[in-house]
């Protein structure tokens, strides 16, 4: 599988998409036009250690819900993720039974590194 789950209105996810010089075959879903499915978040949660790992506290949501203070599950993390986009860590890039979460530099090599050592 190769797809990108990113936000449109993201400068982050789209300069990053740029950076990536991806091959023709990638599936670009943004999230906020086309929600996640339960069945998509079962797949990510599959290659991830957890929901929490696809779970971004950066959000303003989880401030304004005082998430923070709350002590959540696994499964509260996915149905959050389900809930609104905004909670999912972005951009996630699934390539080759790998994925890959965020935006960090190190995140970011690792992708550039699986996909063009091909």
């Amino acid at each position: 599988m190769k797809k990108i789950y990113y936000l449109s209105t993201c400068d982050t996810c789209k300069r990053i998409i740029n950076d990536l010089n991806l091959p023709d075959d990638f599936k670009l879903q943004d999230i906020r036009t086309e929600p996640i499915t339960e069945q998509q978040i079962e797949t990510m949660r599959a290659l991830s250690e957890s929901y929490e790992s696809l779970f971004s506290k950066r959000a303003r949501l989880y401030k304004e819900l005082n998430l923070k203070d709350k002590s959540l599950s696994d499964n509260d993390y996915k149905n959050y993720i389900l809930e609104h986009y905004t909670f999912l860590k972005r951009p996630v890039i699934l390539f080759n039974n790998q994925i890959f979460i965020g935006n960090s530099k190190k995140t970011v090599e690792a992708v550039k590194q699986a996909i063009h050592e091909q």
